[in-house]
């Protein structure tokens, strides 16, 4: 009777009502309550704004207009310009050298290289390089056994001066072209391949009109012509000065 009594007594000081085990709280699908604990979300708080950090603006203008004179070369910086700047595209705009400060002046193009001089108080300038000069003559010319021509080289010799002239070249012991129709630089080409007078004129020039029937020399001593960006100086606009940095030969992670 003890034996059996001390059993049921057990039975009754032990757990809940019927010898049920107690409940145990289960995380989700089952889980143990360590990893119910872990399965809750953590309060996310929002930090404050960094004032000292400052996003980089995207460039607003829907296109950048960049004009540019017979025998500049901006290929290069057009593409490194797509490159970095993809959402804006680039146009570019033929000019004149006679033409290159009234479209700065205008709203024709937001920025250009130019030929200098180029003497205006209203617009900025940024050198590039110099072109030294050439002359072009006629593919069977005896000039064209040097490999370069000094100025005395040229005494004699009949100087064609085309109406868009960038060197206003003055060639001692040379001859005025006879009088007759302006000429301008592709219609004096092709009046030196028929034989007729030579022609100075930057090099760049010389190869935007190479022709078969010419050829030329680069020119000693002779006058060279400066090549710049220019940009009307109130409209100095995010997009020409990220223009800027690229002609600077800046990387896209250079500062300012």
């Amino acid at each position: 009777m003890a034996k059996g009594g001390g059993a049921k007594g057990g039975g009754r000081s032990g757990g809940p009502k019927g010898g049920r085990k107690p409940a145990v709280r289960r995380g989700p699908a089952g889980g143990s309550p360590q990893r119910a604990a872990k399965a809750r979300p953590a309060r996310v708080t929002t930090p404050a704004p960094d004032t000292d950090v400052r996003p980089v603006p995207e460039a607003v203008a829907s296109v950048f207009r960049l004009g540019f004179v017979p025998g500049a070369t901006p290929g290069k910086w057009i593409s490194l310009w797509r490159d970095r700047v993809p959402h804006v595209p680039l146009e570019l705009v033929p000019l004149t050298v006679d033409a290159q400060l009234d479209a700065l002046r205008g709203d024709a193009v937001d920025a250009a290289i130019v030929r200098l001089p180029l003497e205006a108080d209203d617009v900025h300038r940024i050198a590039l390089y110099e072109e030294i000069p050439v002359v072009v003559v006629a593919a069977d010319s005896a000039l064209t056994v040097a490999d370069d021509l000094g100025i005395d080289d040229l005494v004699g010799e009949v100087l064609l001066v085309p109406v868009d002239d960038v060197l206003a070249a003055d060639i001692p012991g040379t001859l005025a072209a006879a009088p007759g129709a302006p000429l301008d630089t592709e219609a004096a080409v092709a009046t030196v391949a028929a034989g007729v007078g030579i022609l100075v004129v930057p090099m760049s020039i010389a190869r935007l009109h190479a022709r078969k029937d010419v050829a030329h020399r680069p020119l000693r001593d002779g006058p060279v012509s400066a090549v710049a960006l220019a940009w009307p100086a109130q409209r100095t606009t995010p997009e020409v000065e990220t223009f800027i940095g690229i002609v600077r030969g800046r990387t896209a992670n250079s500062s300012r």
